[in-house]
């Protein structure tokens, strides 16, 4: 709740009535002196140049006052409190869960104006964590699901006294890997967690960043090689200060991503090279690439964009490479179109 705000909006209603109730009074008292003034001088029947009483022409003046100072009442307090009936809709809006709701306006006044700019900042927040939660639930339950489903019906087959030796073989072998799927889903999200409640990067040391990421090239070579890849690698050197474990979860993640969605005999290239005050390393392959709108999102958590890109990801890897890289007060981009591969950028400071 914004409670400085709206303590200082009922501040300026006070304010306001105040203001308006001093006029009245000042006006008032201007014409019970004009009164007493006329009685005690006997101008009752000054005229002022017309044809009408004075007493007369003040009684005007005063209908004319009111009904002006009226319209101004009503036309400052619609001007004033209009914002602010809008608020009281809107939040209703938010209570019955629509977090697509926004308020435009707040006029002049900076109070109200920041009101409102903290209230589209909170249901913008309030949408994201809804839109997260939603994915969060459609992730797992097919995430989990799956694999689980997997390997109860394999392992019924394999219960299953007239299964052939080759097909129990190749059943455990299925098993097995759905298994480790199931803890490799678990590993990223316990990770991820990890990392998001974590504000400071703990064991720093220095150490060749050119050398891990040939070490992660290394971890990866049954994967491409399996591919037919072929690798272009211009790795200057550089030496980083930063927690070596934590870093090399960005090359294992994006260099695999790049080998998975490679297509066969195509070309991966790796560089690293200084820039300036940074670091700049570039992943890139010649695969299957993707839209503009998956791009726009690919750092999300449980995003996997396409159906394509479901089936060789859990939608976690993207998510903790930007969470890393954030960490380490860096910057990731990528650039890719379909059919023509992607282009991942990541800028670390050199300390």
């Amino acid at each position: 709740m914004r409670r400085p705000e709206i303590k200082s909006i009922k501040m300026q209603l006070v304010a306001f009535i105040f203001l308006m109730m001093m006029m009245a009074s000042v006006l008032t008292g201007i014409l019970v002196l004009l009164s007493i003034y006329l009685q005690v001088w006997g101008a009752d029947e000054v005229r002022l140049g017309l044809r009408f009483p004075l007493h007369s022409i003040t009684l005007v003046f005063l209908i004319v006052s009111s009904i002006i100072g009226s319209c101004l009442s009503l036309g400052f307090s619609q001007r004033f409190l209009h914002p602010i009936y809008t608020l009281i809709e809107a939040m209703k809006e938010i209570r019955k869960g629509n977090y697509h709701v926004r308020v435009k306006g707040g006029g002049k006044n900076q109070e109200i104006g920041l009101l409102i700019q903290n209230f589209n900042a909170m249901a913008e927040e309030l949408e994201g964590v809804e839109m997260l939660k939603s994915d969060f639930i459609n992730y797992f339950s097919h995430e989990f699901k799956t694999p689980i489903i997997s390997i109860q019906g394999f392992a019924k087959q394999l219960q299953n006294e007239n299964t052939p030796g080759h097909k129990r073989e190749e059943y455990r072998e299925i098993i097995v890997k759905e298994a480790e799927r199931l803890v490799k889903l678990s590993t990223n999200t316990l990770l991820l967690t990890k990392l998001e409640s974590q504000k400071i990067i703990t064991d720093q040391k220095s150490f060749h960043l050119d050398e891990q990421i040939r070490h992660c090239i290394l971890l990866l070579q049954k994967e491409w090689e399996e591919k037919g890849l072929e690798l272009d690698l211009d790795l200057s050197e550089a030496t980083v200060f930063g927690n070596e474990e934590m870093l090399s979860q960005i090359w294992i993640n994006l260099i695999g991503n790049a080998v998975a969605y490679s297509n066969p005999g195509g070309t991966l290239t790796v560089s690293c090279k200084p820039d300036g005050q940074r670091f700049k390393v570039r992943i890139q392959d010649e695969g299957v690439g993707m839209s503009d709108e998956v791009s726009a999102r690919i750092f999300d958590k449980f995003y996997q964009g396409d159906a394509s890109r479901s089936t060789k990801g859990n939608g976690l890897g993207l998510a903790i490479v930007k969470r890393i890289v954030d960490l380490c007060q860096g910057s990731i981009s990528v650039k890719s179109q379909e059919g023509k591969g992607a282009v991942f950028i990541v800028y670390l400071p050199k300390s």
